[in-house]
C-alpha cells in the first residue's frame, strides 16, 4: 500500500521525533530505544527523509510495558499481517508475549478511536541483559552494549541497525550503510562482518564490509 491507502484504510498518523519517544517512555523501569533510521541519522550526522519512527522495547517484558502505556493513556493494537486486534488492558495483563496474536511483532498505539495513530512500537526479543537479532538468536549482545544515549534519547547501536536492514538492501538500507561506514569503529565494522557471515553469508554487503 502506498502513503494514500494506508491513510484511507487505517486512518491518520501523528508524526513524531526521538524527544517524544523519550517522553513516552519517561518513568518506564524496562529497556526501551529508537531504531530504523532515526538510529542511523543519530549516529552518523547525515540527514535523511524519515517516513515513521520505530520506538523498541522487549517482548519479554510485556507486563510492564502494557501497564506503563496504560498508564500513559494509550490504547494498544496488535498489528499482524494488515490486521489489528485490540490488547485489552484487562486481558491478561501479567501474561508475557504469549498473549499475543501469533505473528504479532509490534503495536499501534492511539488514545482512542477518534484520535490519529501515533507510535509502531517494535517488540523485541531478548532480555534485560541481552540483545538478540530477531532473524538468527546466535547473534546475541549484552544490552550495555547494544545501546547508546544522546540528549536523553536512548538509540541502537548502527552496527546492529545495519545487520537489520541489511536482508530488505533497499536503496535507502545502502544509503544508510555508506552514511555509517566510514564512522563505524574498527570493533563495530568486524562485528557487522562477522554477524552478516553467520546469518546472511550471500549478502552483497559482505565484501563492502569487508573492505577497508
Amino acid at each position: 500500500m502506498d502513503e494514500a491507502e494506508l491513510l484511507a484504510w487505517y486512518g491518520d498518523w501523528t508524526r513524531r521525533a526521538p524527544r517524544d519517544i523519550a517522553a513516552l517512555f519517561e518513568g518506564y523501569g524496562g529497556s526501551w530505544w529508537v531504531a530504523g533510521g532515526w538510529a542511523i541519522q543519530a549516529f552518523s550526522g547525515v540527514e535523511r527523509a524519515h517516513g515513521d519512527i520505530d520506538p523498541s522495547a522487549l517482548a519479554a517484558e510485556l507486563p510492564a510495558l502494557r501497564r506503563h502505556l496504560s498508564a500513559q493513556g494509550y490504547h494498544a493494537w496488535c498489528a499482524v499481517g494488515g490486521a489489528l486486534h485490540p490488547l485489552l488492558p484487562e486481558a491478561s495483563p501479567d501474561s508475557g508475549p504469549e498473549v499475543l496474536p501469533a505473528g504479532c511483532g509490534q503495536l499501534w498505539l492511539r488514545r482512542d478511536a477518534q484520535s490519529p495513530w501515533e507510535y509502531d512500537l517494535l517488540l523485541s526479543p531478548g532480555t534485560p541483559e541481552e540483545w538478540v537479532y530477531k532473524r538468527d538468536d546466535r547473534i546475541r549482545v549484552p544490552v550495555t552494549d547494544a545501546l547508546w544515549e544522546r540528549d536523553g534519547v536512548r538509540y541502537l547501536q548502527p552496527h546492529l541497525q545495519l545487520l537489520l536492514k541489511a536482508p530488505g538492501d533497499r536503496p535507502k538500507d545502502r544509503a544508510d550503510l555508506a552514511a555509517c561506514l566510514p564512522r563505524l569503529s574498527g570493533a563495530q565494522r568486524r562485528w557487522l562482518r562477522d554477524a552478516l557471515a553467520l546469518a546472511h553469508p550471500d549478502h552483497p554487503w559482505l565484501e563492502q564490509v569487508t573492505a577497508g
